[in-house]
């Protein structure tokens, strides 16, 4: 498809979801990485996660972007609608295989696509929603018909280092703070345009913003690029090191929870108890309330929080950066929780430099059909 000026439509047809082997729980991964302390284990919230790595050699079980394409195939079936109508492929992730081939271009040739438009989007938690207002805004000016919007994240082979072949109880305990926290998968959603019935608009609004520009990185994943010379790079500790600022994150990270909802409502003219469903990358928000309303949460957005709203899967998979999104999207539209007619908030928030992304919409999807046998 080309540009056109026809008035169309752009709805989510379906989504999908992977995550790698079978899920890791906290007793076991106490016995690989060490405890952590009950209070602490019980505001991070995550029970289980998945690692596409061995836990004992660290070797690689998959890939970053076959988890993509795992998560793209589920959605393009539960549509019933063949990879060679993709024209347009959206991926986001932190943690690619490569500098180069760009990973939706990967994810392209595992499809066995000859030619698509194939973007990258590097944004981790708050990454995904950017990728899916791309998509969104090409298929609404006609760029393309068809889009596969895949956030995906390999974060296990990163954290890998901190405990193979290690004593669990000599690992750091703010190292272990991160080894219980984060998890591997891949989420997906296909779109397309279509076409829009005489007076219809879409009601999509978008929010982005970076509220970090002047602060220390809440989170860093430092090695394999070019910030020095790569002899440097090799004398370091750890040639890939994950950094993240526990005290940082915890006091800052709900100012820009509660910012992104109000940019939210103000752009969308939905409040929080106007939405069905928040999806978030996770969801603290009994744990975090004091911190809320200390960043200026009102009370009647901190109540509606508390009724039903928030739709997040951190307990089953972990903290799962670019998937996260629509992991738990995936798991909303395929149990039911999230149904046509619902109003919709998609809501990132990332740590790196505190950037948070929203899109809402109206949810048109019917329930997808129970997987065969």
């Amino acid at each position: 498809m080309t540009g056109t000026t026809e008035n169309l439509s752009v709805k989510i047809l379906s989504t999908g979801g992977y995550v790698p082997g079978d899920p890791i729980d906290n007793t076991e991964i106490e016995k690989i990485v060490g405890p952590l302390p009950d209070d602490v284990l019980a505001g991070i919230q995550v029970e289980t996660r998945h690692w596409m790595i061995d836990t004992v050699t660290g070797e690689h079980l998959t890939s970053n972007s076959r988890m993509a394409e795992a998560a793209g195939r589920q959605a393009l079936e539960r549509a019933g609608v063949g990879a060679d109508e993709i024209d347009l492929l959206v991926v986001c992730t932190a943690s690619p295989e490569y500098l180069l081939p760009n990973v939706a271009t990967t994810v392209q040739h595992y499809l066995g696509l000859e030619r698509c438009a194939a973007i990258e989007v590097r944004g981790a938690c708050a990454g995904w929603v950017q990728a899916l207002d791309i998509a969104r805004r090409q298929l609404a000016d006609g760029t393309a018909r068809t889009a596969l919007v895949i956030g995906s994240e390999a974060i296990s082979p990163l954290m890998a280092p901190m405990f193979i072949g290690k004593d669990p109880f000599k690992v750091r305990m703010r190292e272990r703070l991160t080894l219980y926290t984060f998890g591997d998968g891949a989420g997906a959603v296909l779109l397309r345009a279509e076409p829009a019935e005489a007076g219809h608009q879409d009601d999509f609004a978008f929010v982005n913003a970076c509220m970090g520009g002047l602060r220390k990185p809440g989170m860093e994943i430092i090695g394999g690029g070019t910030d020095v010379s790569q002899a440097e790079q090799l004398r370091r500790k750890r040639l890939i090191d994950m950094k993240v600022d526990v005290p940082g994150t915890t006091t800052f990270g709900p100012r820009v929870f509660v910012e992104a909802i109000k940019d939210m409502s103000r752009r969308s003219g939905w409040s929080l108890s106007d939405l069905d469903a928040l999806v978030l990358p996770e969801g603290n928000a009994d744990y975090f309330a004091r911190e809320y309303e200390d960043a200026g949460l009102s009370a009647a957005d901190d109540e509606a929080l508390k009724t039903g709203k928030i739709v997040e899967n951190l307990a089953e998979v972990g903290a799962t950066g670019s998937a996260a999104v629509p992991l738990a999207l995936d798991a909303a539209w395929t149990s039911g929780r999230i149904r046509p007619g619902h109003k919709v908030v998609l809501l990132g928030i990332e740590a790196s430099r505190y950037v948070y992304t929203g899109l809402s919409l109206t949810w048109h999807a019917p329930a997808p059909a129970p997987a065969a046998a």
